[in-house]
């Protein structure tokens, strides 16, 4: 009777929570969609139900922010310029372009910091050009700081010729951020002023050689443990890090690295062209998308999941999920932590796979939808980031 109860009360959570659920997807070849999620029992659907464009050529990720329901997407164009364009997100989940600015291209990623309301700046990272750029917000008032990267010799692995920041990454205070490094195998840091939005270099968190740390999240314990952890591309791996603020306004925050798992479970190893992708951290559980190992059969990639220590933020391996796509570089878990987002790269599909939020163990496949041409494998084509309208 108590398990029937408590089947009953997950289906009750979960239907709210996908009922009229929206989602927002980028595409490599120009477009941005607007996905609209419905659900029957433990099967649902996926439909485009609009598409805007004016991202360039190129648009490489995309962030949102619900309380102002704005939608930043920044452009990876190779051709030397490209765009940061801004959305405002209708109740529909349609977009209306409301700000842009030019780049000089190449920009993976970007996190909105700063001002007297945590808005008043962006700050961008170019992979290539081993820089990162801020803006001020809103859009179209130029450029505040350009910070180029450079290192004295070259990295372990063949793509660590230059450094290639992957990330802006904001910590949970909002006075410093964070760009994990996949060349230069640094997680950098900065002290943020609000005020005027300039970075200032504080001494950065050092990697393992040859990990290529390309993106990081945050968790903190009931107690106030707080641990970063960062997905290592490079590597296959993820890795824990503690965290020091600094004891007065002058000061640093400061990086340890205290752990480092695979992204495959003890033993296993992914194959020759296996490179992990994204992570997520929900409650006391940490998932990592690993590219290109088709553990779950032709095209169908895996996602380790991580337990976490609920005191020390310790991370264990739990076990590895099927993605349901291929090249899964994007993925994102719903705030009822009930459903996540997969999307494919090459596969160029978003998959919605459940969650059960108490054990963090991911079930069946809900809903799944081809969005735009497919990709090819290890290349900057088809599908490139999926966010939960919420």
């Amino acid at each position: 009777m108590v398990h029937l109860l408590s089947n009953l009360l997950v289906g009750l959570t979960l239907a709210p929570s996908a009922l009229g659920a929206t989602l927002l997807v980028s595409h490599f070849s120009g477009p941005v969609y607007t996905l609209s999620l419905t659900t029957s029992g433990t099967t649902g659907k996926l439909s485009i139900a609009s598409q805007a464009s004016g991202c360039g050529t190129t648009p490489a990720w995309l962030e949102y922010y619900n309380d102002t329901k704005t939608a930043y997407c920044f452009d990876e164009s190779w051709t030397g310029s490209g765009v940061i364009t801004q959305y405002s997100v209708g109740s529909d989940g349609r977009l209306t372009q409301s700000g842009q600015t030019r780049t000089s291209g190449n920009t993976v990623h970007g996190k909105v910091y700063g001002g007297s309301d945590g808005k008043g700046f962006i700050a961008t990272a170019q992979y290539s050009p081993s820089t990162i750029t801020t803006y001020k917000l809103p859009l179209g008032q130029g450029q505040v700081q350009l910070e180029k990267f450079t290192m004295s010799q070259r990295g372990p692995n063949s793509r660590q010729d230059v450094p290639h920041p992957h990330e802006t990454q904001l910590d949970p205070t909002g006075k410093f951020m964070l760009v994990p490094d996949l060349g230069a195998d640094l997680i950098r840091i900065f002290k943020i002023d609000a005020i005027t939005g300039h970075l200032t270099s504080c001494p950065a968190g050092q990697a393992s050689a040859g990990d290529g740390p390309r993106h990081a999240k945050w968790w903190k314990s009931a107690d106030g443990v707080l641990r970063l952890y960062t997905l290592n591309e490079l590597g296959n791996s993820v890795s824990s890090w503690n965290v020091v603020y600094p004891t007065d306004s002058n000061g640093c925050l400061a990086l340890s690295r205290a752990q480092t798992l695979s992204t495959y479970a003890p033993g296993k190893k992914g194959g020759p062209n296996t490179k992990a992708a994204e992570i997520r951290v929900a409650g006391n559980f940490l998932y990592a998308s690993n590219r290109a190992d088709q553990t779950f059969g032709s095209n169908q990639d895996s996602i380790a999941i991580y337990t976490i220590d609920p005191q020390t933020g310790a991370l264990a391996w739990q076990e590895a999920a099927n993605s349901y796509s291929y090249y899964p570089r994007t993925f994102d878990i719903n705030k009822d932590g009930t459903l996540v987002a997969f999307g494919g790269q090459t596969s160029s599909n978003v998959a919605i796979v459940s969650r059960d939020p108490a054990t963090g163990k991911l079930g069946n496949l809900v809903a799944n939808l081809q969005v735009g041409n497919k990709g090819r494998a290890g290349e900057e084509d088809g599908l490139s980031a999926v966010v939960w309208v919420e």
